[in-house]
């Protein structure tokens, strides 16, 4: 049993109950997450990644663009796709593997927090059902809240072992947050504010002497460990020349090729930054503003951690006021609370738009408070089911019963069908199974053989671009079509397959290729100019107002 002093020790025989029980939650995070992990077709944003890293794997050459996601997303998936071929599970599964291994995690908070409160914690992260839905979706956001919170448990568990690993384990992590998502970036502030909030308790408590002496205390830190932290800022800028220094082919800049090499360094810690804050930062703070009104995006974002977390702003309410009106709080907790609490403020502001995978970011934050909450309650039911009253192990039963069925609600969500209303799901979500198309798509370009025309063709306005294989960013004159496009091409090209585009169907003159998708408004122009043997499937490529045909040849 623990021992109840904050130190956490619960070993028995040479058994670490402790570890023993995160490491089962940790398998069963990683069976939530790669369970079915190619069932739900890809999103819009999954597209383009998908569609960008096979593009990287054709031509070897690949350069930070902000406008397409952290470098590290791309790194990951290349490697997953190589290892396991182009499939939507394979794509998905570097994602998945951080997102399943993120509750081992917990254990960097152990110490300042008990045995049962960090195998919380580590429940709260596997379980948390946003995480888990975002775990199983080809963006970098879960990647960047894992190394997020990797980084700040090193901090903690440098505190309070005074082990130098964790701190360039935190070095390191903060390097690929960095990599993995721009709304990383929100982390630094965040993380000052709650940092200075945690250091001010004292003073706004009555004892102003015990300020003064932490900031005595840490300003001895840092001239006591200044080695150790000049040689975690090379480990930090080592990773952040790997992830963002670009991939060369040919007499392009890349890491691999030493007479590129001063390039490839410049641009990761010069060029790489000033494109972030050229796209992010100048862009936004010039007149017009982009994005959405200030308290509807609040309002939003708040509206998705209510439906898709709950269970970590419930419990994290309960114990951030549990430890805090306690007889001594702690700093990792209310550290959690107040990161967390600001990050309801800033990330509806970074955000170009009220999105639900920008609420993944402040959930492992609103968790170091909720593990507390969590086991506060669950030692106090246990505690009850043990009664003799009857009377209380009954109440005991409903109100665990109660939370079990509510959470599986929550849960069961973030894997059900997509639909209009969805808490999880953004709009461009394809609704439809798309399976049984791609499928068709997939004979009919084989069977059309090496006949040097496309095998794809898009017809229309709406459709249509100059530039068929873009890379990031795609020119303003083809962005809208190509966005409009999204996820098919993903699809299309991991089958290997030509495309192009016209404006009009007349343009096949009864030649056209084995599949060609148009828009709604023009299925009728292009039935009549392919000829016959074509079978047509309506898709809905977001959970509304996104509907193309697909014409497979038969």
């Amino acid at each position: 049993m623990s021992d109840g002093d904050g130190t956490g020790a619960t070993r028995h025989a040479g058994l670490d109950r402790t570890v023993l029980a995160v490491a089962v939650v940790v398998v069963l995070a990683l069976v939530a997450r790669f369970a079915f992990l190619g069932a739900r077709p890809f999103h819009w944003s999954e597209g383009r990644v998908g569609y960008w890293t096979l593009r990287y794997l054709d031509t070897g050459v690949y350069s930070y663009r902000p406008t397409a996601g952290g470098p590290v997303v791309y790194l990951a998936t290349r490697w997953a796709i190589g290892l396991f071929g182009p499939s939507d599970a394979a794509a998905r599964s570097a994602v998945a593997l951080v997102g399943g291994l993120l509750p081992a995690a917990a254990l960097l908070f152990r110490g300042p927090l008990r045995d049962d409160e960090t195998v919380a914690l580590s429940a709260l992260l596997a379980g948390s059902p946003l995480l888990v839905y975002y775990s199983r979706f080809l963006r970098g956001d879960v990647l960047a809240a894992a190394f997020g919170l990797l980084a700040v448990g090193g901090v903690v568990r440098h505190r309070t072992t005074d082990a130098r690993w964790p701190l360039y384990l935190a070095a390191a992590a903060l390097a690929l947050a960095l990599g993995s998502s721009g709304f990383a970036v929100v982390y630094l502030p965040l993380w000052l504010l709650a940092g200075a909030l945690v250091l001010d308790e004292a003073r706004v408590r009555g004892v102003p002497a015990a300020t003064h002496a932490r900031l005595g205390a840490g300003a001895a830190w840092l001239r006591t460990e200044s080695t150790t932290l000049a040689r975690a800022l090379f480990v930090f800028l080592g990773v952040a020349l790997w992830v963002f220094a670009p991939r060369g082919g040919g007499v392009e800049p890349g890491l691999g090729t030493p007479a590129t090499l001063p390039a490839a360094v410049s641009f990761a810690f010069v060029e790489a930054p000033e494109r972030f804050v050229s796209l992010r930062l100048a862009a936004r703070l010039s007149p017009p503003a982009t994005g959405n009104s200030f308290l509807p995006a609040v309002v939003g974002y708040a509206r998705t951690l209510v439906a898709t977390a709950w269970p970590a702003l419930l419990f994290g309410l309960v114990g951030f006021l549990r430890d805090r009106y306690s007889s001594g709080s702690r700093g990792v907790v209310a550290f959690g609370a107040y990161a967390g609490g600001f990050g309801l403020i800033a990330f509806p502001i970074a955000s170009m738009g009220v999105e639900p995978w920008t609420a993944v970011h402040v959930v492992p934050l609103f968790a170091l408070p909720a593990a507390v909450g969590l086991a506060w309650v669950a030692r106090g039911l246990r505690a009850r089911a043990t009664a003799t009253d009857p009377a209380w192990l009954v109440a005991v039963l409903l109100v665990a019963s109660a939370g079990l069925v509510g959470y599986g609600a929550t849960a069961t969500d973030a894997y059900a069908e997509p639909e209009p209303g969805s808490a999880f799901a953004q709009f461009a979500q394809p609704s439809d199974d798309i399976d049984p198309m791609l499928a068709a798509a997939e004979a009919a370009i084989a069977d059309g053989g090496d006949s040097g025309g496309a095998d794809v063709a898009y017809v229309g306005d709406r459709l249509y671009t100059e530039q068929e294989y873009a890379l990031p960013p795609v020119a303003a004159a083809d962005r809208e079509a190509w966005g409009a496009r999204l996820p098919l091409q993903w699809y299309f090209e991991r089958m290997d397959a030509e495309t192009t585009s016209v404006r009009a169907a007349s343009r096949f003159d009864g030649d056209a290729p084995p599949v060609v998708v148009t828009t709604p408004d023009r299925r009728v122009s292009v039935n009549t100019n392919i000829g016959e043997g074509y079978r047509q499937y309506d898709v809905h490529l977001g959970l509304w107002d996104r509907r193309v045909v697909v014409f497979v040849e038969a």
